[in-house]
């Protein structure tokens, strides 16, 4: 701590300054006065005037150097100990000093008024009484009240300055705990809005990607039987529309989505296919696509629909892109009371890197089926040429088991 911060550590606002030099002129006058209306001190009027207000004068100070007051007011009191014969009313000024010390000077510079206070305690009563007590018991009593007039207000001056730095300790810790709660709640904002827009973005890449793979798929065919079979083309011109239809309408609903504003009804932003829409799906994507059906479908949560959907949806628009016009693929959907599994299989060329679009299906795929608790393999077939999708999808119970492993993992 720096001398300047010991001699004026609280310093004084504008109303303390005020404040003190009221208390200062008031206990001035209290000392004086008094002995204006008492013809026997009429000769220590110039004396009594000038030492009171030497002790009294200095309290202006009081709050902003604590310890500049001690000095001044004990100068102010020794030279009463040497021009005056009696304690002078003045005194009074010394317990608020000694307040003044503990309160806002800190560690073991305050104790400073406590010696000069033991001192005075010592020298007064032998100064104003010496000559007149015959009784040692009662320079006892008159040494311990002006101790006492010393120790009682430094006492309560060190309480209320720990009592002070009490609260100061907690108002910076409450306002510590409101500054991680505001960077955690930002942080939780920022997380939410990644999450949102990851979301959204798998759902744009599933829904362009998907239809506009079927859209140049069944053009291509169109074109290509447009002469020979006109009502193959028409029907490839009628798929067309029809994807386009839909994709323009899942497009309109998320978009929905970022124009509402916080008092609108929330938009379902996410389409919601349900488990009997694949089959209708993958028969709109190729005629080079096969659907294998085990089990059937029982009753399971939107999202959960949802990811089988686009997980299927996904691997068959890699499919239509990677494999090569004249590649087939079985598309594989089993469903048990556990878990629904997605297997799609081409036996295409396939690509040397699955990510060389820049791996948005794939990793949408990842995210959506690990967010289930689910797990996901996608890459080259071992068995031969082609391109293989496998998810493992959990339900219930056991997309419950498997979500909490995950996080423990």
């Amino acid at each position: 701590m720096s001398t300047n911060e010991v001699l004026f550590p609280p310093g004084a606002t504008q109303r303390d300054w005020v404040a003190d030099g009221i208390l200062a002129v008031t206990v001035t006058l209290l000392s004086i006065v008094p002995y204006y209306v008492q013809v026997g001190y009429v000769e220590l009027f110039s004396p009594l005037t000038m030492f009171s207000a030497a002790i009294t004068l200095p309290l202006v100070l009081r709050r902003h150097s604590p310890l500049l007051t001690l000095a001044l007011v004990s100068l102010g009191g020794t030279m009463q100990l040497f021009f005056l014969p009696i304690p002078t009313i003045s005194l009074v000024s010394i317990p608020i000093v000694s307040y003044s010390v503990a309160r806002w000077i800190p560690g073991r510079m305050s104790r400073s008024v406590i010696v000069v206070g033991a001192i005075a305690s010592v020298l007064g009563p032998l100064a104003w009484f010496g000559a007149y007590a015959s009784n040692p018991n009662a320079d006892i009593l008159f040494w311990g009240a002006c101790l006492g007039a010393v120790l009682t207000p430094y006492a309560i001056g060190r309480r209320s300055r720990e009592v002070a730095e009490s609260r100061t300790r907690q108002v910076h810790a409450a306002e510590e705990r409101y500054r991680l709660l505001l960077a955690e709640r930002e942080q939780q904002t920022r997380l939410a809005e990644a999450s949102t827009r990851a979301m959204i973005a798998r759902e744009l890449h599933d829904i362009v990607a998907h239809s506009l793979s079927v859209m140049i798929v069944q053009a291509e065919g169109g074109r290509a039987v447009a002469t020979r079979k006109p009502d193959v083309a028409v029907e490839a011109l009628d798929t067309i529309a029809e994807t386009g239809r839909e994709a323009l309408h899942e497009m309109r609903r998320i978009v929905g989505v970022l124009r509402a504003g916080p008092t609108d009804e929330p938009p379902s932003y996410a389409p919601a296919p349900t488990l009997e829409e694949i089959p209708d799906m993958v028969a709109r994507t190729s005629d080079r696509i096969t659907l294998v059906v085990d089990g059937n479908p029982q009753p399971v949560s939107q999202a959960l629909a949802l990811t089988a959907y686009r997980v299927t949806q996904e691997a068959l628009t890699n499919f239509l892109k990677h494999a090569g016009s004249e590649a087939t693929a079985v598309a594989t959907l089993t469903y048990s009371a556990r878990s629904i599994t997605v297997d799609v299989v081409d036996n295409g060329d396939g690509v040397d890197d699955p990510t060389d679009g820049g791996g948005n299906g794939l990793r949408g795929m990842y995210e959506r089926v690990s967010s289930m608790g689910g797990s996901l393999s996608a890459g080259p077939r071992d068995d031969g040429p082609g391109f293989r999708v496998h998810a493992v999808i959990p339900i219930g119970d056991a997309a419950r088991t498997a979500a909490r492993e995950g996080m423990q993992r």
